[in-house]
């Protein structure tokens, strides 16, 4: 076996397991669970015709293998979403390319950009830290070392790239960037953006883009995007950068696992390589389906709406009793708990009120003598919102009843 394999690190939801085990929840409340950012409004009726149709259509069938690049009509529906949204010119041929959920892509994409054998220390791939624990899986199977960057509670918790030492810098071959972030929902500005590129010019390193939270927002301004900021800077091809983005926060589609990467033509021809041998094309109904749902806005505007209601309720019910505020974006809360320790308050929680929420200490790495997610929850408000509301007054009785 691969030895690298074992400086994985449980996934957070087997720590919670772990955590969880031989409690036994008060049956007298039903289970709700605010632990996994899973999708729980219904998928658009149109997308799932869309799906059905392309399997129905005469002459379909599933005889053939797809493309590894999708198909023409696919390319420019990305394409189409990234002018409308952004203002971006791209090519379709080059500039743009379907990937299977930007997780597997997230993933992939470090295993084709890290050169192991370059250097005389191990490379460094740069993440945030909270993270999405793909980044640091996807670093270590490539030969890399991860470097984790801390959130600044006191800006919404941006990322402190300014922490990052110039040693690090130097060795760093590839930095993942989420904006919005899992799990504060921060999202980053132009000035950071511009501080991010500068550093790469100088010292090499390719910013993958985590951008799947970008339709889930709470104020006026649609959050910015990493080609975006480089368009806005000048940045003609977007040199060193890739963004993913995926249909399942947007269109309510986690199931359907369709999403697409763009950037650099240079980046993404490698990369496209690389898929061709991994064997990570897209059903072509789910290319159908796809291309149904990037020309559709008017289903993502009622999610937002949804969304922007259910936390306008819940947020302030919380905040009673939690250090806890609106977010920039995404569909976490990212609440500070009395007492300081996530995993205690975590099985508690679930022991008394039968309410499950993710310990923050999971979702991120000790640096510098402190784990950043320590003394936080975070609580994924994705079902409907009279669902999570009973799950935030439980909440508000269980921290009276625990903390008064």
């Amino acid at each position: 076996m691969n030895p690298l394999l074992a400086r994985l690190q449980p996934y957070p939801f087997e720590r919670l397991r772990q955590l969880f085990a031989g409690v036994t929840p008060d049956p007298a409340y039903r289970p709700i669970s605010l632990g996994i950012g899973e999708p729980k409004h219904p998928t658009p009726p149109f997308i799932k015709q869309a799906l059905v149709q392309a399997l129905d259509a005469p002459g379909s069938d599933l005889t053939g293998y797809p493309p590894t690049a999708g198909t023409p009509a696919l390319r420019a529906a990305f394409a189409g979403w990234l002018g409308r949204r952004y203002g971006l010119e791209v090519d379709p041929a080059t500039q743009v390319l379907p990937v299977n959920g930007s997780r597997e892509a997230l993933f992939a994409f470090a295993q084709a950009v890290v050169d192991p054998g370059r250097g005389s220390q191990p490379p460094v791939v740069v993440c945030p830290n909270p993270f999405y624990q793909i980044y640091e899986g996807a670093a270590l199977l490539a030969g890399a070392e991860p470097w984790y960057a801390p959130s600044d509670p006191a800006r919404n918790f941006a990322v402190d790239w300014d922490s990052v030492p110039d040693a690090v810098w130097a060795r760093a071959q590839l930095v993942y960037v989420c904006s919005p972030g899992n799990p504060t929902g921060a999202v980053m500005p132009l000035d950071e953006w511009r501080k991010l590129f500068a550093l790469s010019d100088r010292h090499g390193f390719v910013i993958a883009s985590d951008e799947c939270y970008s339709e889930i927002y709470f104020r006026d301004e649609a959050p910015l995007g990493g080609m975006e900021a480089a368009a806005r800077l000048g940045r003609t091809g977007f040199p060193r950068l890739v963004s993913f983005t995926s249909l399942s926060k947007r269109s309510n589609v986690p199931g359907m696992r369709s999403g697409f990467v763009a950037g650099d033509a240079a980046l993404l021809k490698a990369f496209a390589l690389y898929r061709t041998y991994h064997g990570s094309a897209m059903a072509p109904p789910v290319q159908a389906a796809s291309i149904a749902a990037w020309g559709d806005e008017q289903h993502v505007m009622d999610n937002r709406a949804q969304y922007r209601r259910k936390f306008a309720e819940v947020t302030p019910v919380l905040a009673q009793v939690l250090d806890v505020r609106l977010p920039d974006a995404a569909f976490y809360l990212w609440a500070a708990v009395p007492g300081g320790d996530d995993t205690a308050f975590a099985r508690a929680l679930l022991a008394q009120y039968n309410v499950t929420v993710l310990p923050g200490s999971y979702l991120a790495r000790e640096s510098g003598g402190r784990n950043p997610g320590a003394g936080r929850v975070r609580m994924a408000l994705v079902a409907e919102t009279a669902e999570c509301l009973e799950a935030a007054h439980r909440i508000v009785q269980f921290v009276r009843n625990n903390f008064a």
